[in-house]
């Protein structure tokens, strides 16, 4: 009967280890369940934010685009503009040439060079004199 009794105390003590392992299992089990769900909630924050700089990045490109655009036509009416004052300034250097052969401010040698300010305002100043003076005898 001891053999009974050993044996049936050998079990019973297999048991109760087995019930505390199951118990110990069980806990981890919990803590897994328990981090799978942050987890989840993790990714889930992670997919909006993805979602949400997805969405910026698209309008960040099409900011890009339409500045890019703008720059682009600007650039272009410049040009055109600076053409326009290239031309400008070729026949405004021309008037003036003409402006200092007909007052004889300037001497021929002078011609090619471009005179102060004075001196032009002076043969300008003169011009007018003489084209008023026309005018008038014209009139009269």
């Amino acid at each position: 009967m001891s053999y009974g009794y050993l044996i049936e105390s050998m079990v019973s003590i297999l048991l109760l280890m087995t019930i505390l392992y199951c118990v110990r299992l069980n806990n981890q089990l919990r803590l897994l369940k328990a981090d799978e769900q942050s987890l989840r909630a993790t990714i889930s924050e992670l997919v909006t934010a993805t979602e949400i700089a997805e969405r910026a990045i698209g309008g960040l490109k099409l900011t890009m685009r339409e500045g890019e655009q703008t720059l682009n036509e600007r650039l272009s009416r410049s040009e055109v503009m600076t053409a326009e004052f290239d031309r400008q300034l070729a026949a405004g250097q021309q008037l003036l040439g003409k402006l200092i052969r007909i007052t004889g401010a300037g001497k021929e040698a002078e011609v090619a060079t471009v005179p102060d300010a004075q001196s032009v305002a002076a043969a300008a100043q003169a011009f007018a004199e003489r084209s008023k003076a026309r005018l008038n005898g014209l009139a009269a």
